[in-house]
C-alpha cells in the first residue's frame, strides 16, 4: 500500500522524468530540424527511365541501389518486355506519359521524328560540351541520329553487325555434315535437319529454320544479304532505289518459299512472336536460329536445362551469288531521349544529363556491364574474366542493364574481357569480322519528310506483300502490283526525296 509520502516522491519524480524528457525532446527537434535541413539539401534527383527488359529478369535491386549511390540519384525503372516494347512506347508517346529518359530502337526513331518536329522532346546539343564524357561522344555516330541537324538523343552503342547464324553443332555431327559456307550448304543443312533425324530419335519431329514475324531481324534480311538485296536502299545508274525492286530481293522471296513449301521451317513463321521461335530452337524442334549471334550464349544456357548434351556453335559467313556481305545498322542500335512534358525545366535536364555523363564513369559503367566483381566476374591483371558457371547469374541479375548503357564500345573506361572459349566471346569475334563485310543503309543521314510521316504505313503494304508471296498466296506479278500500290500511296514521293537529298550529299 503507497503511504502519501510515497505519492507524493512518485508524483515528483514522475515530474522530474516529464521534465527531463521534454528536455531531451526539445534537443532532439532541434538536432533534428538540422538534419531534415541537410537531407532536404541533399534531396537525390529521380531520374525516370522507360527501358527494354531483353532478358528473363530485371536486374538485381542491389546493382541498382549501389548505381543510385555512386551516381547520388533516385532510379525509377519502367522496365518493359522487349515484344511489347514498341507498342508500350507510343502508347506512352500518345497520352503524353513518357519518362524523363525514353529508349528508342532505331527501327522505332522515324515515328519520333514528327514528335521531335513539333517539339516533344530537348535538343540536347547545346548542353553536352558541359559534361566531361557527353563531350567525348562520336559526332558522326551523333550527325546520323541528327534531326534538322540538331542533336536530340545520347546513343546506345552497337557493333556494324551482329547478324549470322545460330545452329546445333551436335545436330550437324549427327547428320555427319560440316558448317554452312554457302547459301546451298545452308540449304542442305536445313533439309537434313528437317529430314535427316539429326535428334537421333527415330521420329519426324525436326524442322531445319525457326523464324518470326520480323523481315528485319528475322531470319529475311541476313539472307537477303547472302543473295547479295542492298540494305533498304540501293543505288543503280547514280540513283537511289528501294530493296524490294531488285532481284536479289525476289531471289531471296524465293528461298524463304522454297523452304515454307517443302517444310524446312515453321508454317507459322509469318505470325510466329521471339518468344515461340526461340522455345522451338531450346525445345529442341528446330536446329537453326538466323538473327542476333549475341543471343547465343542465353539460349545455349536455356538449353541446357532442356537437355544437357545439345550444343551451339556460330556461323556468321555465308557466301551467296556475288560472295559474302552483311546488312549493317547505324552504329547506334538506339536513343535515348528526353521527353519536354516530364522534364519541365532546363535544371531538371541537367539532372537527367549528369547521370548518364556518370554512368559513363569506370565504377558505373562495369558495374552496368558486368555487375558486382567476385559474384558476377573475376579479373586476371586488368581484364575481366566471364566464367561459365556465372554466366546465367549474370543473365538473371545483370545483362538487363546493358540497356542503360551509352557508347559503350568506345569508352575507355570499361574494362576489356579476358579470352575466354565461351559462345559469348565468340559471337563478339564473329561481329568484328562482319565489319569487313558490311553494306550501309545509303540513306542515312538522308531526310524524306514523307517517309517520316508515311514510311510505317507504307513499309506494311511491302511487308505484307513479301510475306503472301513467300506463303505463295501472290506471284510474281502481284508483287509487282503491290510495289505499285505503294508508289502511288507515297512511296514516288520517298523515292523523289531520298534522291534529292542524295544529290546534294
Amino acid at each position: 500500500m503507497y503511504t502519501q509520502v510515497n505519492r507524493k516522491a512518485f508524483k515528483h519524480g514522475r515530474l522530474f522524468i516529464f521534465g527531463l524528457l521534454l528536455v531531451v525532446l526539445i534537443s532532439g527537434c532541434t538536432k533534428g530540424s538540422t538534419t531534415g535541413a541537410n537531407e532536404a539539401s541533399s534531396d537525390r534527383p529521380v531520374i525516370s527511365i522507360m527501358a527494354p527488359l531483353h532478358f528473363p529478369h530485371p536486374p538485381i535491386p542491389e546493382l541498382v541501389q549501389e548505381i543510385e549511390k555512386l551516381t547520388n540519384t533516385k532510379l525509377e525503372l519502367n522496365w518493359v518486355p522487349d515484344g511489347i516494347y514498341t507498342d508500350k512506347m507510343n502508347t506512352a508517346l500518345t497520352t503524353n506519359s513518357l519518362k524523363k529518359a525514353t529508349y528508342v530502337k532505331y527501327t522505332d526513331y522515324m515515328l519520333m521524328k514528327n514528335s521531335i518536329r513539333s517539339g516533344a522532346f530537348w535538343d540536347i546539343g547545346p548542353y553536352l560540351s558541359a559534361y566531361p564524357n557527353l563531350k567525348q561522344l562520336n559526332k558522326e555516330i551523333l550527325g546520323q541520329a541528327a534531326v534538322d541537324g540538331k542533336i536530340y538523343g545520347l546513343y546506345t552503342e552497337r557493333p556494324s553487325s551482329r547478324q549470322g547464324i545460330i545452329i546445333r553443332e551436335d545436330w550437324l555431327n549427327n547428320v555427319k555434315l560440316a558448317k554452312p559456307t554457302t547459301v546451298d550448304e545452308l540449304y542442305q543443312v536445313l533439309k537434313a535437319f528437317t529430314y535427316g533425324d539429326p535428334d537421333r530419335n527415330g521420329k519426324d519431329d525436326t524442322i531445319g529454320l525457326t523464324d518470326r514475324n520480323d523481315l528485319v531481324f528475322g531470319a529475311f534480311k541476313t539472307l537477303s544479304s547472302y543473295f547479295g538485296t542492298p540494305n533498304n536502299w540501293g543505288v543503280a545508274n547514280g540513283k537511289l532505289v528501294p530493296e524490294f525492286e531488285t532481284q536479289a530481293y525476289v531471289d531471296t522471296m524465293n528461298f524463304m518459299k522454297k523452304l515454307y513449301d517443302e517444310k524446312l521451317i515453321n508454317s507459322d513463321f509469318a505470325v510466329t512472336s521471339k518468344e515461340v521461335q526461340r522455345d522451338k530452337l531450346i525445345r529442341g524442334i528446330a536446329g537453326v536460329y538466323i538473327g542476333s549471334m549475341q543471343d547465343v550464349q542465353r539460349l545455349s544456357d536455356e538449353v541446357q536445362l532442356v537437355n544437357p548434351s545439345a550444343k551451339f556453335t556460330l556461323v556468321n559467313h555465308i557466301e551467296g551469288p556475288t560472295g559474302f556481305k552483311i546488312w549493317s545498322i547505324p552504329n547506334y542500335s538506339a536513343l535515348y531521349l528526353f521527353s519536354k512534358k516530364a522534364i519541365r525545366t532546363e535544371a531538371e535536364l541537367k539532372q537527367v544529363l549528369q547521370f548518364f555523363d556518370r554512368s559513363m564513369d569506370k565504377d558505373v559503367a562495369n558495374l552496368m556491364k558486368y555487375g558486382l566483381e567476385g559474384r558476377h566476374y573475376t579479373t586476371i591483371g586488368d581484364k575481366v574474366q566471364l566464367l561459365e558457371e556465372t554466366s546465367k547469374i549474370r543473365v538473371n541479375e545483370v545483362n538487363a542493364l546493358y540497356a542503360l548503357m551509352i557508347a559503350d564500345l568506345n569508352n575507355p573506361q570499361v574494362k576489356q574481357v579476358a579470352e575466354s572459349e565461351s559462345l559469348s566471346q565468340l559471337a563478339d569475334k564473329l561481329s568484328l569480322d562482319n565489319e569487313k563485310y558490311i553494306v550501309k543503309d545509303p540513306t542515312l543521314g538522308l531526310e524524306s519528310k514523307t517517309y517520316d510521316e508515311r514510311g510505317v504505313e507504307l513499309y506494311k503494304v511491302i511487308s505484307d506483300a513479301t510475306y503472301n508471296y513467300m506463303l505463295g498466296k501472290l506471284d510474281k506479278a502481284a508483287f509487282a502490283q503491290e510495289i505499285e500500290r505503294w508508289k502511288r500511296s507515297g512511296g514516288d514521293q520517298i523515292i523523289g526525296e531520298y534522291n534529292e537529298a542524295y544529290a546534294k550529299k
